[in-house]
């Protein structure tokens, strides 16, 4: 067969990742020196990779993450925070995830809840798992606009089904009637089954009193805190960390600018006294 034709239909069955391989051997003389076989194989790796990454970047578009950036390797590990190493790790394995077990985060705002549970969820795409982020405000309003055009148990088994689901300012208000039913539907249909990861200012201990009324506290609360690690991050908002460095950077560039400004108008004179 001839060159273009197999490109060619390399190409309608979408083996990009082989085409590129092929080309590149077509490029380079030296590769004769190697077996069919071992051609194949660097084609067939090139095209197993591709496909991956493209399912990664997928999982990871999917899951809305917040912190797209977020990574379990540049998690601070500062005193004041007293996080426990030896927990992150035995997290970061995703083992949790495969035995369907949930994870809470509590902390007073600006601790980095949010950006270690993108953390976590960008660790669960890279090991295969779909994520999904959710701030539970949206969750709720979401949950009852499904209700009034019908899409409610769409929705629902469609979260059912999310490996790793993010609720992110859990216990900020109370809930109320109108929507406990929903959030007791989704957790009962992932409990045992999925595994949820749950952020909140609120202790743990106080979840109970965020919800109105006592039959529904006691089946949501149980199945959040059922076969569940719990993590509680301590120390200084971070957010005043960055704000303190933003503001240092920004008074350093207007020095420098106030300085180029100063330099190019000491030239300008320059200039005309030479002239």
């Amino acid at each position: 067969m001839l060159m273009h034709p197999m490109l060619e239909q390399l190409k309608s069955l979408k083996l990009s990742g082989m085409v590129e391989v092929l080309n590149e051997q077509l490029q380079d003389k030296t590769i004769r020196e190697l077996s069919f076989e071992e051609r194949l194989g660097f084609m067939v790796e090139r095209e197993s990779t591709l496909r991956e990454n493209k399912k990664l970047n997928r999982r990871l578009s999917k899951a809305n993450l917040k912190f797209t950036q977020a990574a379990i390797a540049d998690i601070d590990y500062r005193a004041e925070r007293k996080l426990d190493k030896h927990l992150i790790a035995t997290l970061a394995t995703g083992d949790w995830i495969k035995t369907h077990s949930n994870f809470l985060i509590t902390g007073a705002t600006g601790t980095g809840k949010s950006w270690l549970s993108n953390a976590f969820a960008h660790k669960a795409c890279l090991l295969g798992y779909s994520a999904k982020y959710w701030r539970v405000s949206n969750l709720l309003e979401e949950l009852a606009l499904s209700k009034a055009d019908g899409r409610y148990s769409k929705l629902i088994k469609a979260l059912a089904k999310v490996d790793l689901l993010i609720l992110d300012d859990w216990a900020m208000v109370k809930l109320q009637q109108g929507h406990q039913q929903g959030m007791f539907d989704l957790l009962d249909d992932r409990y045992q089954q999925k595994s949820t990861l749950v952020l909140s200012q609120v202790p743990v201990d106080h979840w109970y009193e965020q919800i109105a009324n006592s039959t529904f506290a006691d089946a949501i609360i149980d199945r959040m805190l059922s076969d569940s690690y719990r993590l509680e991050l301590k120390g200084p908002s971070l957010r005043a960390g960055r704000q303190v460095q933003n503001s240092t950077q920004d008074e350093r560039s207007i020095n420098d600018a106030q300085g180029e400004h100063s330099t190019n108008n000491t030239n300008e004179t320059k200039g005309g006294e030479i002239k």
